[in-house]
């Protein structure tokens, strides 16, 4: 069934009126519809786009502009995709608090993946569609990426399958058009999990917690993305033992790239029966030519 977003901050806010209502993911905003030379006024569900703080052992780390949904989600996804925590059990708490200038989530981690944070001496500044915004050097583009896994290969149907499934997991897109999707497939194609925010990889750190929080087996199965294929959402699925992650839009080349190094199955221009395989044709049932 498709995915209700869950309440954006159940912890006690910082400052606010009202300390158990959630922050809304959008909101109606009146607008003016022009067709020709008609104009009609009207109202518009516009997506909300709020400062998301995460705070490691009191230390702040990064700040994501996100869609205020599924936040523990993203906290634990961004923790584990960027190499922050190895396992969900080396995270021992999170709050999530809600103040005047945008939301906390404040992460209690093992005191050795602390050091380890604090010795990469990393600051991000995340914006929406940004990669690798606030990296301090080439040489951290380096991260050390172990081979994916050997995973069953899948069928091409599959993805038709999950694409024709795709709208109806999408509510947040079908209210205001604004955000981006990432969801798990199961091998027969059906999306068992999905998650929306205005930013790409806030959606794919979202659904890559989920995957984690809830122990879901990832040997079989595959990711699929509304969006563009870059480098580091690749690297965030190869991280997670995922085999194959399919775009709707274009891989990059440097996505292309470290997939092929990495053993990953990266497909793009997924529309209907229609894709393009860019790494490991074999992945999907394909034999290299």
């Amino acid at each position: 069934m498709p995915h209700a977003p869950a309440s954006s901050c159940p912890s006690a806010p910082l400052h606010a009126a009202d300390a158990d209502a959630p922050l809304p993911a959008h909101r109606p905003l009146p607008v003016y519809r022009v067709d020709g030379t008609q104009t009609h006024a009207g109202i518009d569900e516009v997506i909300e786009e709020v400062p998301v703080a995460l705070v490691f052992n009191g230390i702040s780390h990064a700040v994501l502009l996100a869609t205020p949904t599924d936040l523990e989600d993203l906290a634990l996804g961004f923790s584990l995709s960027e190499g922050i925590l190895a396992e969900r059990s080396e995270l021992y708490d999170l709050e999530c608090f809600a103040g005047p200038q945008g939301i906390e989530l404040r992460l209690e981690i093992a005191s050795s993946r602390f050091a380890s944070l604090k010795a990469r001496r990393r600051n991000l500044a995340g914006r929406t569609g940004c990669g690798l915004c606030g990296v301090e050097s080439l040489d951290a583009l380096a991260r050390p990426l172990a081979p994916v896994p050997p995973h069953p290969a899948l069928d091409t149907a599959a993805v038709a399958t999950a694409l024709a499934e795709l709208p109806g997991w999408q509510g947040l897109r079908q209210l205001t058009g604004a955000v981006h999707a990432a969801a798990w497939v199961d091998a027969d194609g059906h999306i068992r999990a999905l998650r929306e925010d205005v930013g790409r990889h806030n959606a794919l750190d979202k659904l890559l917690g989920h995957l984690a929080r809830t122990g879901t087996d990832t040997q079989s199965g595959f990711a699929l993305v509304s969006s563009r294929a870059s480098y580091e959402m690749v690297q965030k699925v190869a991280v997670r033992g995922i085999g194959c992650l399919v775009a709707v839009s274009a891989p990059t080349a440097l996505a292309v790239k470290l997939a092929t190094e990495a053993g990953l199955t990266l497909a793009g221009f997924a529309r209907g029966e229609r894709l393009v395989v860019y790494s490991h044709p074999a992945g999907l049932g394909l034999a290299a030519t």
